[in-house]
């Protein structure tokens, strides 16, 4: 990452507020992740196995946090974490619905100890509903909802970026916005509140810029004539060298640009944009113009133009692309590739924190908690 404007994610927007995490998989401690890179004091429980799931790609996604490490099916290490929960402005538990009531950490418990609490809740499909106690992952959840329907065509299946829709853009993200607006109200009126977020409730409302459009008529779902998949204008094409160049221009002036920079600006062929009769054979004249250079001699016609044509970059390639570089929007540590904190503030990028060992902390945040009361956890903030 890039040394200037860079700042420590401990002085970060979130500084002072106090977040404990269950620990589990996917989109619950992607959300803690997202608070620790703001700022956000956040210690995670975790299994005294060390393990926070059943998959154990959850790495890098424990940057910035402490870990301590607890069997919270038993008295001593529910009253623990019950002790920090007590001092802490959110509680985070991606669990199926009805188990942290089954483990005495459900929010009724959780708020007779700490009145301003915000419990967070990331499920798949909810707190209640007819599906509420079903397993899924990303894809199904997107499924139900309605956002892999554009993903696909009428001859092809939809494919759906791993974890990207639903897990991360409809959940993590959205619990990540409920809970700092329950810790306003919670700083406002003294009384916190329980957050449901569900990955099917968030995907289906990332969907309403799509939802207008499609009032409209610019998407249908008729996925033959619709803009994501029909129109030439806003589709990927294979190049000379096996990569891929991805073209945007929905408005006129950017489609006219995509025309002179290809040399059809007096094809007729081409207009009207919106003839959608001619958008197949259109979109094969492209197919077969694409292909006929690199994708980095593409790059160079496209060069500084508002044309809305972009390459396909591979996570390694974005990472050495000169715009991401000049932001420092990657780096790498311990090998492992990650992408930078996410918004900025004042023009600096944060600098995340570490990974911790499992369950790194556990001693000295006990011996904080007994030695010197809890309130003393969130002052010592040794977090790596």
């Amino acid at each position: 990452m890039q040394e200037a404007n860079v700042v420590s994610s401990k002085d970060g927007v979130l500084r002072g507020v106090r977040v404990v995490e269950l620990a589990g998989i996917g989109p619950g401690p992607f959300c803690a992740m997202h608070l620790a890179d703001l700022g956000a004091d956040v210690i995670s429980v975790q299994r005294p196995d060390g393990r926070a799931g059943s998959i154990g790609y959850e790495n890098c996604i424990q940057r910035g946090k402490r870990a301590i490490a607890l069997d919270v099916k038993t008295p001593g290490g529910r009253d623990t974490l019950l002790s920090l929960i007590e001092h802490a402005d959110v509680f985070i538990e991606g669990m199926r619905p009805g188990v942290a009531e089954r483990l005495g950490l459900g929010p009724d418990i959780c708020r007779a100890r700490n009145p301003r609490l915000v419990y967070g809740r990331m499920t798949g499909w909810g707190q209640h509903g007819p599906m509420a106690h079903l397993a899924g992952h990303d894809a199904n959840y997107i499924a139900l909802s309605g956002a892999l329907w554009h993903a696909g065509t009428a001859a092809a299946a939809p494919a759906t970026p791993f974890s990207v829709v639903g897990d991360i853009a409809g959940g993590a993200l959205y619990l990540a916005v409920g809970l700092l607006g329950g810790v306003l109200q919670a700083r406002r009126t003294g009384q916190g509140c329980v957050v449901d977020a569900a990955v099917s409730d968030g995907s289906a409302h990332s969907m309403q810029l799509l939802l207008a459009a499609r009032s409209k008529g610019i998407v249908n779902d008729d996925l033959d004539h619709s803009l994501p998949n029909a129109a030439p204008f806003y589709a990927s094409y294979g190049c000379a060298d096996g990569g891929y160049i991805t073209v945007g221009c929905i408005e006129p002036q950017f489609y006219d640009l995509l025309l002179e920079r290809l040399g059809l600006a007096d094809d007729p062929g081409f207009t009207p944009q919106w003839e959608k009769a001619r958008w197949p054979e259109r979109k094969q004249r492209l197919q077969a113009l694409f292909a006929g250079r690199s994708r980095a001699e593409w790059q160079t016609v496209f060069k500084d133009s508002d044309a809305c044509v972009m390459p396909v970059l591979s996570p390694d390639e974005a990472a050495r692309d000169p715009h991401n570089l000049a932001r420092a929007t990657y780096f790498e540590r311990d090998g492992c590739l990650q992408a930078a904190p996410a918004p900025r503030f004042d023009g600096a990028c944060a600098q995340p924190g570490a990974v911790p060992q499992a369950g790194q902390h556990t001693q000295a945040i006990l011996d904080l908690l007994t030695g010197q009361g809890p309130a003393a956890v969130w002052l010592a903030s040794e977090a790596a």
